[in-house]
């Protein structure tokens, strides 16, 4: 019986040459089966890619939108407050005029709107007392001229 001996160099360089071939061996097909599994993975990792895009998409539309939203909000505040300060000024400004032309002695818009109607209404009263005296007046000469050359002829008679 031959037995073989661990310690044999023979044996040990046969040993060693047989597990750095099933190392080589392991090498390749853990290459192979990350070809195989690995266009599979790259085709996983695109698609997730593809999806975490559409979120972050989604997402950023959300917030721009809101943050426009807001910034609207924002505008529109600051104009009805502008509008109210503007309104104000502008009330002042009138007051303090208005109180500038009285200690002049000028008529208030109030005083000279009135008097504006009392022109007005003058003026109708007038235009209607005209035309009845141009109405008078006109059938008033013709009788005064007939009248007039009544007597004239009478007197060239004589």
């Amino acid at each position: 019986m031959s037995t073989k001996n661990p310690f044999d160099p023979a044996a040990m360089s046969d040993n060693v040459k047989e597990q750095a071939q099933q190392i080589w061996l392991a090498g390749l097909g853990a290459f192979a089966k990350a070809q195989q599994d690995g266009t599979k993975a790259f085709e996983k990792l695109v698609s997730d890619g593809i999806t975490m895009q559409r979120k972050a998409h989604s997402t950023a539309e959300e917030k721009l939108a809101e943050a426009t939203q807001k910034a609207t909000q924002a505008a529109h505040s600051l104009s009805e407050r502008a509008t109210g300060q503007w309104g104000k000024l502008e009330g002042i400004f009138e007051e303090r005029v208005a109180k500038a032309l009285h200690s002049l002695g000028l008529p208030s818009a109030a005083e000279m709107k009135a008097l504006h109607a009392r022109v007005a209404a003058l003026e109708a009263q007038l235009g209607t007392a005209k035309a009845k005296t141009t109405k008078a007046t006109a059938t008033k000469p013709a009788a005064k001229t007939a009248a007039k050359k009544t007597p004239a002829k009478k007197a060239a008679k004589k």
